[in-house]
């Protein structure tokens, strides 16, 4: 049961006070989950929901640039998603292309589309990526919107670009062998450049990453919210930093 207006009002502000400023995560990845479950609720169509939760996506990132979070990582479509059935793919992209277009015009966020997306469909694909060129002169919140991911991918995407690129400096597989590490594969990442999430949200339940963020979460903490994502709310987000901020984190030292 929520509270009356006025007494969330005092508690979400008392929530916020409580968090320590210099303990927020730099960047929080999400797993917006729950759309179709939250529709289906309603007796509404798995679009329903997709909708109410692309609308959702601009409220989060408002609450994250009040916070002083510097990057968010959302996750849209996962490569498991587009075995979907083509009716459900039909309406979902669409939707998805229209939220990504929505937060480049804004002019709030510089976005970073992450992801397998050559798998989309052509003209999805170029639009996401002339949304993503629209916003590399703003400053600010950096947004990846991962649509086509799946973190094995990432990982395999990431070595064969290493391989390419050690390649073409003319060394062999063996040289390459030799002097691999982690930094290496790091710096092919889809977030390179960008600090490791040190939160990663997942909404409506749901207990697992499925995948998310493999190789970046080595040292991230987990928040299960059991909200949907259409209802997540500035307190679910508040909670979750609460949650981070009183976690020691002491990272193997």
């Amino acid at each position: 049961m929520r509270l009356p207006h006025p007494l969330y009002n005092l508690y979400e502000r008392r929530l916020a006070a409580s968090i320590d400023a210099s303990e927020m995560p730099r960047h929080v990845g999400v797993i917006l989950d729950g759309n179709r479950r939250w529709a289906k609720s309603f007796g509404e169509p798995a679009a329903h929901g997709h909708r109410r939760g692309a609308d959702k996506i601009a409220d989060f990132l408002g609450w994250s640039e009040e916070l002083g979070i510097e990057v968010v990582t959302l996750w849209m479509l996962s490569t498991d998603n587009l075995s979907r059935s083509p009716q459900e793919l039909a309406a979902l992209l669409p939707i998805i292309e229209d939220a990504v277009r929505s937060l480049a015009a804004s002019g709030r966020w510089r976005v970073r589309v992450v992801g397998r997306i050559d798998l989309l469909p052509e003209r999805v694909a170029v639009a996401l990526r002339e949304a993503e060129q629209s916003t590399l002169d703003v400053a600010g919140l950096e947004v990846n919107v991962a649509i086509g991911y799946g973190g094995r991918h990432e990982i395999a995407d990431a070595v064969r670009d290493l391989l390419r690129e050690q390649a073409a400096e003319g060394r062999s597989l063996e040289d390459v062998a030799e002097i691999v590490d982690v930094d290496h594969i790091q710096a092919h990442l889809y977030t390179k450049g960008q600090p490791d999430p040190e939160l990663l949200i997942r909404t409506s339940g749901e207990q697992r990453l499925s995948g998310f963020l493999l190789w970046q979460s080595a040292q991230s903490e987990f928040y299960f919210c059991e909200a949907h994502w259409p209802d997540f709310r500035r307190v679910d987000y508040l909670r979750a930093l609460r949650a981070f901020s009183l976690r020691e984190r002491r990272l193997g030292r």
